[in-house]
C-alpha cells in the first residue's frame, strides 16, 4: 500500500477511483447480505460433483477465515451478464433497436475473442447507465429476477457451479466479483445459492438511479480492491482464500489469494497461470470462445456485428 505514494498524479487518481469502487462494492455486498439474514445464502439445487474439482484437502472444511471469489462473465456464466440484462430491458422497451445492436455487437465480440476488451466493456457500461437513469432501483431489481430466468439460468457453467458448491459444502462463504451492476450480480448470486456479490455500484438518490457510478466499474484492479476491502471487513485471511476467473484482467484479484484458479482462461491468463503453476479448468466444448456461437435471439445487428468482429479479430491476431 505504501508504494502508492510513488505513483504519478494520474495513476494515483486511477488508483483512488479503484479503491473507492472496491470499498463501495464491499459495503453494498455486506449490506445486501445482512438484509437477507444469516450468511446470505438461499437454498439452491446442489451442483453435480465436478470430476476435476479441487484436491481432496481443499477447500478446508470449517475454515471460517477462508472464502471463495468467483468472476462472473465466462467464468460462472457463458457470455456477459450485462448483455443478457440489456436483452431483457430491450424486450421491456427500455431502449431502441439501434441500442440493442450495440449490445449484440459487444456480446458477439466477447464470444469470438474470449476476452474482456476494456473499451468495449466501457461502451456497454455507458449505454447501460443512460438506460437506467431515472428508474427506481426496486424496479430494476424486480425486472432482474425475471431476466435471470429468461436469459441467464441456462447459461451457468455446471463445472464452475460445482466448484462453488465445494466451498459452500466446506462451510465457506462464496462471493461473485463482477463488473456487472451489483443489483444484477446479487440476484445471480442469490439464485445460485451463493453468499453474495461484489459488483459495480451505480449512484442512486432516494432510490432512483442518477446515471453516474460510485468510483469506477469493478474491473481489473478495482476487483482486487473490493476483495481486499471485503476480506478486511469479514476477518478473512486472503492466503487461505480462493479466486476464480477466465480473464487476464483479473490477475490482480487472483494474485491476492493463496489459491488462484484460471477457469476457461484467455490466452494471456493461461500463459500467466502456467508460469506460476496456478490450477486451470476449462469447461468449454472447444478451445475457442467462438465455438460457443452467437445467441440466436441476440437481436438486430448480431450477424453483421459478428462478421465485423471476426474480421477485426483476425487482423488483430496477425
Amino acid at each position: 500500500m505504501a508504494a502508492r505514494g510513488w505513483l504519478t498524479p494520474r495513476r494515483r487518481s486511477a488508483t483512488a477511483r479503484s479503491v473507492l469502487a472496491g470499498e463501495a462494492a464491499a459495503e453494498a455486498a455486506r449490506k445486501a447480505t445482512s438484509e437477507l439474514g444469516g450468511d446470505g445464502t438461499t437454498p439452491a439445487e446442489t451442483a453435480t460433483a465436478d470430476p476435476a474439482a479441487p484436491e481432496h484437502d481443499f477447500p478446508v472444511a470449517g475454515d471460517i477465515r477462508a472464502a471463495a471469489f468467483f468472476d462472473l462473465d465466462n467464468t460462472v456464466m457463458q457470455g456477459a451478464a450485462i448483455f443478457h440484462f440489456g436483452r431483457g430491458l430491450y424486450k421491456r422497451k427500455f431502449f431502441q433497436r439501434s441500442e440493442l445492436a450495440r449490445f449484440a455487437w459487444q456480446q458477439t465480440w466477447f464470444r469470438l475473442a474470449g476476452v474482456e476488451d476494456p473499451e468495449h466493456m466501457a461502451d456497454v457500461r455507458e449505454s447501460a447507465l443512460s438506460i437506467v437513469k431515472g428508474h427506481r432501483v426496486s424496479e430494476l431489481m424486480s425486472i432482474g429476477e425475471e431476466i435471470y430466468d429468461e436469459y441467464m439460468a441456462d447459461r451457468i457453467w455446471p463445472g464452475t457451479r460445482a466448484l462453488a458448491q465445494a466451498h459452500l459444502d466446506a462451510g465457506q462463504k462464496v462471493w461473485l466479483v463482477t463488473a456487472a451492476p451489483v443489483e444484477t450480480a446479487t440476484i445471480i448470486a442469490r439464485r445460485l445459492g451463493l453468499t453474495g456479490a461484489l459488483g459495480t455500484v451505480a449512484e442512486s438518490v432516494d432510490g432512483v438511479y442518477t446515471g453516474r457510478l460510485v468510483g469506477e466499474p469493478l474491473h481489473g484492479p478495482a476487483k482486487a480492491e473490493a476483495v481486499r476491502a471485503l476480506a478486511a471487513a469479514e476477518g478473512l485471511d486472503l492466503a487461505r482464500c480462493a479466486a476464480y476467473s477466465d480473464s487476464h484482467n483479473d490477475i490482480p484479484m487472483l494474485s491476492l489469494v493463496g489459491h488462484p484458479y484460471a477457469i476457461n482462461p484467455d490466452t494471456k491468463l493461461r500463459k500467466h497461470a502456467r508460469e506460476r503453476d496456478w490450477r486451470l479448468r476449462d469447461y468449454r466444448t472447444g478451445r475457442k470462445a467462438a465455438k460457443v456461437g452467437i445467441p440466436a435471439a441476440a437481436g438486430v445487428g448480431a450477424i453483421a456485428g459478428g462478421t465485423a468482429a471476426a474480421v477485426a479479430l483476425h487482423r488483430r491476431r496477425r
